[in-house]
């Protein structure tokens, strides 16, 4: 408990106060958000240009310092499991840093092109994803399964059962689309003022909670096994999860501080596709993949908008169903103001986190 509270503190305290030295630092080197406003985009967004972008750094630095020394201080040093979300927050963070650097640099909207970044997505989740299915602890537990999960490991979905090459292969595509579906979701997400900031903040404490109870109910042995039968849980690290999931979200906390309408700084790319990453390793390693749907629900509006508009302008000949997607930029179109849709849109992510929680309680009641 000491570990939780530590890093989520010293997280939280690194951006709330050191933020405002990372703007400045940013706006001398020239880090400036391009702004989009031609062929149907929001003139509205004119005025944001320039402001400090690429904030997903100072978070992401937040996230690291604050679980490394709550993890030390706290007498157990960092787990397989947690060094793993690091790695998918860091590795994708990076993805997103090269596609806004590209763009700060040729003063352009467009960055990666969109087969380079899901390439440079791959290539982070790939080594996750072969890390995860080893090292084993003493009750040979690996951070993740061959398993396709919802409330927790499905037997009947198991990539293994295809054999053992097939289904390596399966389980490295399963991997690898989840990052890459997560990263560019919540990456769509990114287009209002704080509002992947507190949809972040809202999932990633979701999962903070889901991890915390697994760690209460975890299997440790064949008589907890028989004393609660199917209702324990075989996550590998849950407590350790629990500490970089209250590290993330207290880095977003002290960040949206800055971010809010109107924002002083933006998180970019990079950031958004750390919270992509933090998100898929969260559901990935606490047996949680199929439910990650319903926790960070607010993340699929954005890119569900997306499709649902271009299959409606080839059905229909070029009609539009919204009048501009993702759907946070439609509302703007409809006269809504900023700030309501993105305290909206918080709601709706705080009812799908609690919603996803409560299920995934409910389920561990009807297993007992």
């Amino acid at each position: 408990m000491r570990s939780l509270l530590t890093s989520a503190t010293i997280s939280l305290a690194f951006t709330l106060f050191l933020t405002p030295l990372f703007i400045r630092l940013f706006e001398k080197i020239g880090w400036g958000q391009v702004i989009r406003t031609e062929d149907g985009h929001n003139p509205q967004h004119a005025a944001k240009r320039g402001t400090p972008t690429m904030g997903g750094v100072v978070f992401i630095l937040a996230t690291v310092v604050g679980y490394l020394i709550g993890t030390f201080t706290g007498g157990s040093p960092p787990s397989t499991s947690g060094l793993l979300v690091i790695w998918m927050m860091v590795g994708l963070g990076v993805v997103g840093f090269v596609d806004d650097f590209m763009k700060v640099r040729q003063q352009r909207s467009l960055g990666l092109s969109g087969w380079r970044k899901v390439v440079g997505q791959v290539l982070v989740a790939v080594p996750f994803a072969i890390f995860a299915l080893n090292f084993p602890d003493k009750y040979q537990q690996t951070p993740a399964s061959p398993y396709i999960s919802f409330f927790r490991d499905v037997p009947m979905l198991s990539f293994m059962a295809l054999g053992a090459i097939v289904g390596w292969i399966a389980y490295l595509i399963w991997v690898s689309f989840l990052s890459v579906a997560w990263s560019n979701a919540t990456n769509l997400t990114d287009g209002l003022d704080g509002l992947a900031t507190g949809a972040g903040i809202f999932t990633v404490s979701a999962y903070s909670l889901v991890t915390f109870w697994q760690f209460q109910q975890r299997c440790m042995s064949e008589a907890l096994v028989t004393a609660y039968q199917s209702a324990c849980y075989d996550t590998r690290d849950p407590m350790d999860l629990t500490i970089v999931a209250a590290a993330f979200v207290g880095a977003l906390v002290g960040f949206l501080w800055w971010n809010a309408p109107k924002a002083k700084i933006f998180m970019g790319d990079v950031g958004s596709m750390a919270i992509g990453g933090v998100i898929v390793a969260m559901a990935i390693l606490s047996r949680t993949e199929i439910l990650s749907v319903i926790i960070a629900g607010v993340f699929i509006i954005g890119p569900g908008s997306v499709i649902l508009q271009r299959i409606y302008f080839k059905a229909t000949g070029g009609k539009r169903l919204f009048l501009m997607s993702p759907f946070h930029h439609h509302l703007e179109m409809r006269g809504w103001p900023e700030i309501t849709i993105v305290v909206r849109m918080w709601i709706i992510s705080g009812m799908l986190a609690v919603s996803g929680v409560g299920l995934f309680y409910v389920e561990w009641l009807a297993a007992q």
